[in-house]
């Protein structure tokens, strides 16, 4: 058996929630393996909104077992949140849901580093959530992290403790005015490590190795999308984790050659959280028009996404750092009533045309260049069928299809788990 990945092709929130949540009935397992609680998958069914943070998307079924992976940090506070919510849907998690000890966790300290780190900047902020993701993923390359399987052994609190005073000193060292209580911090942390415990452990990659031996299927869900990826992103306006495929294997413990299906999932027009450089952004009504039928906020910072037309250029470029084997497009029924769609399909880049995404894509070097479609009037969220779909959507399609040279197998009509039609 192999592992398939399910990828964001984009600056996040593409939707991968949703398509886990459509896909997990044909996987045993679902492995988180990136990313931490900056990550907010929303999911709709049954007439509820449901957003997971940390949890893998396929919880809500009943059959898939749930991997939170080594390359994933924790917050333990906002962690055991999530699970109180699942509660009253009397979903029983600890039977669907394993985590890999050697995945790091946020502490207190982390997220007063992140908000210090961030203050400290002023105008040339990066747009951090303030979730501690950068912190945590600076210790545990620096080797002084806190695991999962930290906890479980005698002493930990002595480690913790030497960390965090040590993360004081530097909050110290960067002069803002950051007001916190620790102590109250710390009292609601160690509650929530309580909770942690009552969870099932495991060496993840041995899991998953087994697993694999005896034919089970996994899905690997990413979180964050391919261009905030620490290497690949549009650095330094990207997350601390590789979010790419490659991530996929370091973040579970799985070997490349066991990768087979690579899901990449897009928008059908292109959205941005936070700050960094974005070609195609509307500044007009048509960008605010795209906002308010998208409902484009924050699924875990409520913070409103900045809106542009599909960047082509960098779409492809995801496609091939990931090697991705079919595509989903989200959100067509949002772009349903604009007469005319553009797509960037080439970049003029410092007075020359090209096609690749260059090294430095902020505004200064970068103008995109658009291909005019025309665009239809019809309400896609009704429709269950392609066949339904109107001449000028099957043409947008098709387009993207010719130049991407990747089919794009699914195509999203509306929120919920239902509006999902199958090309």
């Amino acid at each position: 058996m192999a592992v398939d990945l399910l990828l964001g092709l984009q600056w996040g929130d593409e939707g991968k929630g949703k398509i886990v949540d459509v896909l997990t009935k044909n996987y045993d397992i679902i492995a988180r393996f990136q990313g931490g609680p900056n990550a907010g998958h929303t999911l709709e069914f049954d007439g509820i909104k449901h957003v997971l943070r940390t949890i893998p998307s396929g919880i809500f079924h009943e059959k898939s077992i749930n991997l939170i992976g080594n390359g994933v940090v924790i917050d333990p506070v906002v962690f055991a949140k999530e699970l109180e919510g699942l509660d009253q849907f009397d979903i029983d998690y600890k039977s669907r849901m394993v985590i890999s000890r050697k995945a790091h966790l946020i502490l207190p300290t982390h997220r007063l580093l992140d908000a210090a780190s961030e203050a400290s900047k002023g105008k040339a902020k990066i747009g951090s959530t303030l979730k501690g993701i950068g912190p945590t993923y600076m210790d545990k390359t620096g080797r002084n992290g806190i695991r999962v399987g930290d906890i479980e052994l005698a002493g930990w609190k002595k480690k913790y403790r030497a960390l965090a005073n040590k993360h004081e000193g530097m909050i110290d060292f960067y002069d803002v005015d950051i007001q916190y209580d620790l102590d109250d911090m710390e009292k609601e942390f160690f509650q929530a490590i309580e909770v942690l415990k009552t969870l099932k452990f495991i060496d993840s990659e041995e899991y998953l190795r087994n697993a694999l031996k005896e034919g089970k299927s996994i899905l690997a869900e990413g979180a964050q999308g391919s261009l905030l990826d620490i290497d690949f992103g549009t650095y330094p306006f990207v997350t601390s984790s590789n979010t790419t495929a490659a991530g996929a294997c370091t973040g579970l413990g799985i070997a490349p050659t066991r990768i087979k299906e690579v899901h990449g999932i897009f928008k059908a027009y292109t959205t941005r959280v936070g700050s960094g450089p974005f070609p195609t952004e509307l500044f007009d009504e048509t960008g605010a028009k795209m906002a308010k039928i998208g409902n484009e906020f924050g699924a875990v910072t409520g913070r409103p996404r900045r809106c542009g037309w599909l960047d082509l250029v960098a779409l492809k470029y995801s496609c091939e750092v990931n090697g991705v084997t079919q595509l989903m497009m989200m959100k067509g029924d949002v772009l349903s009533g604009f007469d005319v769609l553009k797509i960037c399909t080439a970049y003029k880049y410092k007075g020359e045309v090209i096609n690749h995404l260059p090294y430095n894509i902020e505004s200064e070097n970068v103008s995109p260049i658009y291909t005019d479609m025309k665009g239809w009037k019809e309400d896609l969220t009704k429709m269950n069928d392609p066949s339904q779909f109107p001449k000028e959507l099957n043409d947008y399609i098709n387009f993207l299809e010719k130049e991407l040279e990747i089919p794009i197998k699914i195509v999203s009509v509306g929120p919920d788990r239902t509006q999902t039609i199958h090309r």
